[in-house]
């Protein structure tokens, strides 16, 4: 059965982990930063630690867990669910609320010479303009036109909705680390077999480069449900059912099909995810999961934009 948020009274947060290896080999590439590269740090023990994976890219790839890239529509379980869809003058999805960045607060929603859904947003909140921000409002009127942006946390930056004021952390947020790790260096080449001494700075000749990848004694997914937001956001009851059985669809479909981060950093699941608190809960399959997800969409229909997805074009020629 698919979890209430009722019965999860006196517990603020869900505390998931699940232990990961590579699917193959033992190496692995590390998310990396501009002007730092690897995250590695030391424990105060003298383990040496890799940031494998960061909150904010896990997060984007929590959300593009939801979307079907083949069909280029939502995952069929989740069929029903409002977003924005972003639209050249042909009709055809640029993108959408799903797949960007920033999500809701994507310049192709907000910055389009298409003000029809920017001018329903700023009216819809437009009594959050002064004074104490009424997060409950806010988040009823997100539920409303993408509720995926109240587990992926949401920041409406522009001055003229609510002075830029607009934000919610994440419901879901998740990383991944590694620990007791060592470099594997390796390298390679990019070969020119026509004129190995060409210009490398017009991207002849051959450039050899150096590679560090990792081997580490144990890499760990880390999640955290805030059940306590959830319950602050206001919800009625079955938004907030929705919600919470939403994200714990987004870290078992992840665990299933989204371990593939890049190239060289391919993973897989070790054993069973395990709750760290609360300790008594069972965690739902994702069989069912997408078995009960349908209907938890249908009961929230009367909360949800009409229709569920909103259009913007947004004019890819100017």
């Amino acid at each position: 059965m698919a979890i209430k948020l009722n019965e999860l009274k006196g517990s603020p947060r869900i505390l998931l982990e699940a232990e990961l290896e590579p699917v193959q080999g033992t190496r692995f590439q590390s998310t990396g930063f501009p002007d730092l590269g690897a995250a590695t740090y030391t424990l105060p023990d003298g383990t040496e630690m890799l940031l494998v994976e960061s909150s904010q890219s896990m997060a984007n790839r929590l959300e593009e867990i939801c979307w079907d890239q083949s069909a280029g529509r939502l995952t069929e379980v989740l069929n029903g669910l409002p977003y924005i869809s972003v639209r050249d003058s042909e009709g055809r999805e640029i993108t959408n609320s799903i797949l960007e960045s920033h999500r809701i607060n994507s310049p192709y929603i907000l910055e389009s010479t298409d003000k029809s859904f920017h001018d329903k947003l700023q009216n819809e909140l437009n009594t959050l303009e002064k004074g104490r921000v009424n997060l409950r409002h806010f988040a009823e009127v997100l539920f409303r036109y993408d509720p995926n942006s109240l587990v992926h946390g949401v920041f409406l930056a522009k001055k003229d909705l609510a002075g830029g004021r607009l934000r919610l952390p994440r419901t879901l947020s998740s990383f991944i680390e590694a620990e007791d790790i060592v470099i594997a260096a390796s390298g390679g080449v990019k070969f020119d077999g026509v004129d190995p001494k060409g210009d490398t700075k017009k991207g002849f000749g051959n450039v050899p480069f150096a590679r560090d990848e990792f081997a580490a004694r144990k890499i760990t997914a880390y999640f955290n449900i805030d059940v306590e937001q959830l319950r602050g956001f206001g919800l009625p009851e079955e938004a907030d059912d929705l919600l919470l059985n939403l994200s714990l669809f987004k870290v078992r479909k992840f665990l299933s099909y989204g371990l593939r981060l890049r190239t060289a950093c391919d993973l897989k699941l070790v054993r069973e995810l395990e709750v760290i608190k609360p300790i008594a809960f069972i965690l739902p399959s994702l069989e069912t999961l997408e078995m009960e997800l349908p209907a938890m969409i249908e009961r929230c229909s009367d909360l949800f934009a009409r229709p569920a997805v909103s259009m913007v074009e947004f004019d890819m020629v100017k």
